[in-house]
């Protein structure tokens, strides 16, 4: 295993598993990343048996509206559940990594009461189905899906009086970025362009001609005349596409693409790349990955980046070996309720921009304790009570002959590389040992709770917090 494996590995996934860089360097990073940008031929079985545990999410939004009351949470609850089971579970790392970052691109949020019926049908057929597909289509869905259209105000937007909410947040979020180019006037007009839209009486939306605004239009560099109103969602689709297509949104999407593979601050030179590898294939997203991955900026980039608060409690329940338990939630419900606490509930950003991805944006001292409780509830096996450990642990089992190397040995299974000087030091002193002192069967220090308390503090130190 090589240190360029353990960079990709921890980029392109919610965090290494025992056993995962093996498979990655037995394989080729190549072979490995190639198969995870083709999700459908991974097979994933035992995740995919952990979803089904949560029917709700599989019924349609008219199956919902009429078995459940108004408002109910049970749909959105399981949802939030099986997003939490897919990011520490499945073996399709790489598109549960991308599902998340289209999630808070085109953020409608799991948890309030306007989406209760559909925002689980907007994680299917907008986010999932399009996560690896061409970002033209996904923009496409979202407009019209009806927990954006609730969630943004779409269909409260009428000719008479058209609302701005998606007409900003298409422009400043969605596509062209906040320095796109784009000026109130645009807002405007987009805004009258995208009216028009309405539910029917299952939920679905249907879009209404006598309530669309026909007239001319103008939006950046694009135009149309004035229309025919029942061809209004055609014209909508022809702004949405040339949008997608647009050098502005080719530049914000691979900052932000930069900035979650990369660096906070990605590179202009790899910003200028991969947009144009962006524009060259048609706003297909897995040629941009395939180049962002071979670049020398990913290279160049082991470290740049800082685990957010839900992306280090995945990580630990990936690098501790645990796995869901063999029925009810799993333990997804406490693992929920800690990334809750932390403020970094999946799916859950209130506002349209999503969860920030940049390590400024979650330096808080409260955050951070409540992360390193929830870790030591985690690593000692006190919270989730039921999560389905490995039968043994070499470690435990069969520890070395001196504790210079049981830290090691410690270090190198939790964070998957030899630890620093420092984190050495750190260890031996908690254990009040030299690096050459024998380890002598019985001693306290080997007791199973204080080697808990010892992986913790592994999983509680900067070092695991590096992605």
């Amino acid at each position: 295993m090589t240190d360029a494996v353990l960079h990709l590995v921890r980029r392109a996934t919610w965090g290494p598993t025992p056993g995962l860089l093996e498979e990655v360097a037995q394989k080729g990073a190549g072979r490995w990343l190639e198969e995870q940008l083709a999700p459908a031929t991974i097979p994933d079985a035992d995740c995919d048996a952990f979803v089904r545990r949560f029917p709700k999410i599989r019924r349609s939004t008219a199956e919902v509206r009429a078995q459940d009351s108004h408002g109910s949470y049970g749909t959105m609850q399981q949802l939030s559940y099986a997003t939490m089971g897919r990011y520490c579970w499945s073996r399709r790392q790489l598109f549960e990594v991308m599902c998340d970052f289209w999630s808070n691109h085109l953020n409608v949020p799991c948890n309030i009461t306007p989406v209760w019926a559909d925002r689980h049908d907007y994680d299917t057929t907008v986010v999932r189905r399009h996560a690896l597909g061409r970002f033209s289509d996904m923009l496409l869905a979202s407009s019209r899906h009806p927990a954006m259209l609730r969630y943004l105000d779409g269909a409260l937007s009428t000719r008479t009086a058209p609302n701005q909410n998606y007409g900003r947040e298409l422009l400043e979020l969605h596509t062209l970025g906040v320095f796109g180019g784009y000026g109130e006037a645009d807002v405007q007009e987009a805004a009258r362009l995208m009216t028009g839209w309405r539910f029917s009486g299952d939920g679905s939306a249907v879009f209404t001609p006598k309530e669309h605004d026909a007239g001319a239009v103008r939006v950046v560099n694009w135009s149309a005349p004035a229309h025919d109103p029942a061809s209004g969602a055609q014209v909508q689709a022809s702004l949405l596409a040339h949008l997608a297509r647009h050098p502005s949104t080719a530049r914000h999407l691979a900052t932000k693409l930069g900035q979650r593979f990369v660096s906070d601050t990605p590179p202009a030179s790899l910003v200028d790349h991969l947009a144009k590898v962006y524009l060259d294939n048609d706003t297909q997203i897995v040629p941009v990955l395939r180049a962002l991955f071979a670049s020398k900026e990913f290279a160049a980039s082991a470290g740049a980046k800082t685990r957010r608060p839900l992306e280090g409690l995945v990580a630990a329940v990936r690098a501790l070996g645990a796995g869901p338990a063999t029925s009810g939630y799993g333990g997804a419900d406490v693992l929920l309720f800690m990334v809750r606490n932390m403020g970094h509930e999946p799916l859950a950003w209130p506002a349209p921009n999503g969860y920030a991805d940049v390590a400024s944006a979650w330096v808080s001292a409260g955050s951070t304790m409540r992360r390193w409780n929830h870790t030591w509830e985690l690593a000692t096996r006190r919270r989730p009570e039921n999560l389905a450990w490995r039968a043994s642990e070499p470690l435990f089992a069969a520890p070395p002959p001196t504790w210079g190397e049981f830290v090691a040995r410690l270090v190198q299974r939790l964070l998957f590389r030899p630890a620093t000087a420092r984190e050495t030091a750190a260890l031996l002193r908690l254990c009040d040992k030299q690096p050459t002192a024998p380890v002598v069967p019985g001693d306290p220090s080997l007791a199973p709770t204080r080697l808990a308390d010892l992986s913790a503090m592994v999983l509680n130190s900067p070092g695991h917090m590096e992605r």
